[in-house]
């Protein structure tokens, strides 16, 4: 991938709030020819952390407060099984599993727990924390693992984050082994939800999501890597999930029926389009 295909188009594509943290608002540009939307102002690397210290930011904590709290955690808990089937149905025998932005370790503990050789990298010392009491420990950034390969690479809900695609690209492919499996999750801003709930999408998570893709932006980024996408699946649930935040930033309220609804109108519609909420997209390493 070259770092120059990421130019900020002139035009805006939406201007969203940041409903967590800030209350800032962002605006959301789009390169035309990436099919990709990038946050603006993107925010100083040094300051980006600020924007997660929220009790509201759940996937740093094991929060079960609220409604919403709950059925994150059990959504959650279902798909922890499910990733891992994708895993071994790609790769059958069990090797060593990299999980980045491990969060609260659950989805390496259900990995660990089933026979692979585990280790995770995760920014946040609070959610490193809870994962060691998991007894999955976790690193804050790669520099520990020197020349280390892995068999597996898997990033749920990371991509969006990260600073600079074009160098996390390159260490992907410095860390995974030839023919190894590269997973990633991220959501996709052609949904249904997405273009129904607009600025209210809570997907868009601005400015901790600086990078908003759709499936023509993931396959332009990997065109030019050692990796070549095989494989789509939908995260199913995310739709009722994103759909219920979404409805509480847009009026207020919960409003579970509504979101019920339009998480489920979403994912009928994408069984014509493909164009569901979240995508993981399946990778092999060719050299």
């Amino acid at each position: 991938m070259n770092n120059s295909n990421l130019k900020n188009s002139k035009s805006i594509y939406i201007t969203c709030k940041d409903h967590t943290v800030s209350g800032e608002e962002f605006k959301l540009m789009r390169d035309q020819e990436m099919d990709l939307l990038i946050t603006t102002p993107k925010p100083d690397a040094n300051r980006l952390a600020s924007y997660y210290k929220s009790e509201k930011y759940i996937s740093h904590t094991d929060s079960k407060n609220s409604i919403t709290d709950k059925i994150y955690q059990v959504v959650k808990k279902r798909m922890l099984g499910k990733k891992l089937n994708w895993i071994e149905s790609y790769f059958p025998g069990k090797g060593k599993l990299l999980d980045i932005g491990a969060g609260t370790g659950e989805f390496l503990l259900t990995a660990k727990n089933n026979g692979w050789e585990v280790k995770g990298i995760e920014p946040n010392e609070n959610a490193r924390t809870l994962a060691k009491q998991k007894g999955v420990p976790l690193v804050p950034d790669t520099s520990n693992f020197d020349e280390e390969k892995f068999d597996v690479i898997t990033m749920w809900h990371v991509f969006e984050h990260v600073y600079d695609l074009k160098n996390q690209i390159i260490e992907l492919e410095k860390l995974l082994k030839k023919d190894g499996l590269l997973i990633i999750a991220v959501p996709n801003y052609k949904s249904f939800d997405a273009v129904y709930y607009k600025e209210f999408w809570a997907a868009y998570d601005v400015p901790r999501h600086l990078w908003h893709f759709s499936r023509t932006s993931f396959q332009k980024l990997f065109r030019d890597t050692s990796f070549l996408l095989f494989d789509e699946k939908p995260l199913m649930f995310d739709s009722f999930y994103v759909s219920l935040l979404s409805e509480k930033y847009k009026t207020g309220k919960s409003n579970f029926l509504k979101a019920l609804l339009i998480g489920l109108k979403s994912n009928i519609k994408a069984k014509n389009t493909s164009e569901y909420s979240s995508i993981a997209y399946f990778f092999r390493k060719s050299s």
